[in-house]
């Protein structure tokens, strides 16, 4: 579907769907089997400017919007889910909160270079028994000279294996509320644990994380004051929620792609399988839910940067975006038969790698609370 674009945006998406086209997808089979951090595409992306696209110029970026990063983020997963994911990383959780709350030495020695993929940022929120519920949080982070001890497991940590600072969610206080903590690799204190062996986005890593008395200066507390974490956070959430959406539009636009050209080129009893009604049906079920899904995700990213009400459509937009690229994966194995089955065909990344946007951004089941809490307040 082609989307009403401005000049801006439509030049936007078309560079990074040419990128993607010529360079990412190509390379994307090799990123899977070497599962290991996409270094060199990464680099790429840094040099184009996505990681800093939303950010203010004065902070280095280009001072675009929600909608046009998400027109690029979506060509990007659509070569690669393990490199958008990456990307979305880098570009909003592991360094939103350095630009927003550092300090101007902050700034420069990690935020700055960031955005020009220098330095690379992750966010610790999840815990052994902290998922969804925030309130389960229970890492610590106690009072002392000049500082403060953090004390706690992290689990699930997008590119732990290799980034360069932690922003770290802990409670401190009196109240025992959740407060922001920027870590730096290699302060004392700070494991980086067992990298988590997944299902997909392979070139993705993801590890876990141990904090014993990790020393914090109070330079590196982000938050204003102890406590506001929650606050900061779930601000954020809408636009975790909206690009995860486009992310998953983009993985789900590569398997209908697929099976578009698959459907016409695979002949069976001396037809293409696409003449077939039953291969027809699923394809017009693709495209129609693939369509509905995508302009949703573009009304919330509309939302947000024109700073209407927006945060009961980044739910529907993620939860809808996200179901819809499982449905169009899982049919797109299907029309391929056994070759979605084999390794040498992507259908079977795809079917895999597209579970990733069901969790990101919170899962089906709570985003559809969420839902009904915003429509019955």
């Amino acid at each position: 579907m082609d989307l009403l674009l401005s000049d801006e945006q439509r030049q936007v998406r078309d560079m990074f769907a040419r990128l993607s086209d010529e360079t990412i997808a190509p390379q994307a089979a090799d990123l899977d089997s070497a599962g290991t951090f996409p270094t060199d595409l990464f680099a790429l992306l840094a040099d184009v400017g996505l990681f800093g696209m939303r950010y203010p110029e004065a902070d280095g970026g280009a001072g675009m919007r929600l909608t046009e990063f998400c027109l690029a983020l979506q060509e990007v997963a659509r070569g690669s889910l393990s490199l958008a994911g990456a990307a979305a990383m880098q570009s909003l959780m592991g360094t939103k909160f350095l630009q927003l709350l550092g300090t101007e030495d902050i700034k420069a020695r990690l935020f700055r270079p960031a955005l020009q993929g220098k330095k690379i940022g992750a966010i610790c929120m999840t815990e052994p028994n902290a998922g969804s519920d925030l309130g389960a949080i229970a890492t610590r982070a106690e009072r002392t000279a000049g500082g403060y001890l953090l004390t706690g497991q992290k689990t699930w940590v997008t590119s732990a294996t290799v980034a360069d600072f932690f922003t770290v969610f802990a409670r401190a206080g009196a109240e025992s509320k959740l407060t922001i903590f920027l870590v730096e690799r290699g302060s004392v204190g700070l494991t980086i644990g067992r990298n988590i062996q997944k299902m997909g986005v392979w070139a993705l890593p993801t590890a876990e994380l141990s904090l014993d008395q990790c020393f914090v200066p109070d330079s590196h507390r982000l938050s204003r004051a102890e406590g506001d974490g929650e606050e900061h956070l779930r601000k954020t959430l809408a636009e975790i929620r909206v690009i995860t959406g486009a992310m998953a539009v983009g993985v789900a636009r590569a398997a209908l792609d697929a099976s578009i050209r698959y459907a016409s080129e695979r002949r069976q009893f001396g037809k293409p399988i696409g003449a077939y009604q039953a291969i027809q049906l699923k394809l017009a079920d693709m495209a129609t839910g693939l369509a509905a899904a995508e302009l949703l995700v573009y009304e919330a990213a509309r939302r947000y940067d024109a700073d209407l009400p927006h945060h009961c459509e980044a739910a529907m937009a993620k939860l809808l975006a996200s179901e819809t690229a499982a449905t169009v994966c899982d049919l797109a194995a299907r029309i391929y038969a056994s070759y979605g089955y084999a390794m040498e065909y992507p259908i079977q990344r795809y079917l895999r790698d597209v579970r990733f946007t069901l969790i990101g951004g919170g899962t089906s089941e709570i985003l559809r609370l969420v839902i009904a809490r915003e429509l019955t307040r």
